[in-house]
């Protein structure tokens, strides 16, 4: 039986991109057939937007899309101090609208910091980046850390911490894709950038079949350093401190630099900083 495949707001979007930097509908059906898209599912897409005659509809109907859609989040309705996650009582210590970020303590134990570290130590890597140019991973100058990804519940630790991630930000455990640790030495950074795809690049749609668009990140610190390293927030000012245990979330309900979500991770200057990121997807991760 053909697998069923989930014509996205993302991929309508990367779309509309495409027609207005002057792609035709043959060359867009042919990246999309390359990239494993089914001829129905390619031809649905792409009669839906040809149909409208004007890229501004299909805008319109993508914005407004975004603007309705859900995002992972914890209940903040009544100002909680302290969020019960079942295993685990995680306290708020700071929030912002615009972009969404909220800061959390006691996230992450001790004992499963120490964890994390010991078993990721042995498969650390340079770390790599996601290229939205073909929708596979390289090397990226503006990231000098090391790292690994464990799978979907790989060890009882990490089990425990995605159901716990589950359960604070109201978001399915299997629509987060596989914990990443990443160490960051002396003089290493990551400058600041966006987690969600690109929609004017080629190789998104490739991307997007894994689980759609990234609406969230959550950063957690396992080891802090002696000086620097902090996570940054360019647009608004804003830097969170790599406290140990701790956590910072940001949400984006569209791939556009209108959300404000540009952040990235300040040079460590002394000692070293170990963090757990763990990215959201819109629906289930494959």
């Amino acid at each position: 039986m053909k697998t069923v495949q989930v014509v996205s707001d993302e991929l309508r979007n990367w779309i509309v991109s495409q027609l207005a930097a002057g792609h035709s509908i043959p060359s867009l059906r042919a990246s999309m057939h390359a990239a494993g898209w089914h001829d129905d599912a390619a031809n649905a897409a792409l009669a839906q937007i040809e149909m409208q005659g004007r890229m501004g509809p299909a805008s319109a109907e993508i914005g407004a899309a975004a603007a309705t859609r859900p995002l992972p989040g914890p209940d903040l309705t009544d100002s909680p101090l302290l969020i019960d996650c079942g295993d685990r009582k995680v306290r708020v210590l700071q929030t912002m609208q615009h972009p969404r970020v909220i800061v959390f303590g006691d996230l992450v134990s001790d004992e499963e910091c120490s964890a994390l570290i010991s078993t990721a130590r042995a498969r650390l890597a340079r770390s790599l980046t996601v290229e939205t140019h073909t929708g596979g991973e390289a090397l990226n100058v503006d990231r000098t850390s090391d790292g690994m990804f464990f799978e979907r519940g790989e060890t009882a630790v990490v089990a425990r911490l995605e159901q716990r991630i589950a359960s604070l930000l109201q978001w399915p455990l299997e629509f987060g894709e596989g914990l990443q640790i990443l160490r960051y030495a002396p003089g290493a950074q990551y400058r600041p950038h966006y987690d969600y795809f690109d929609p004017g690049e080629a190789g998104t749609p490739t991307i997007l079949r894994r689980g759609g668009q990234r609406v969230a990140t959550l950063v957690m610190y396992l080891q802090e350093p002696e000086r620097g390293g902090g996570t940054t927030f360019p647009d608004v000012g804003l830097e969170i401190a790599p406290k140990r245990g701790s956590g910072v979330f940001f949400s984006y309900d569209r791939p556009d630099p209108a959300t404000r979500s540009l952040h990235g991770g300040a040079p460590v200057l002394a000692g070293e900083k170990w963090v757990a990121t763990k990215w959201l997807r819109e629906r289930e991760f494959v």
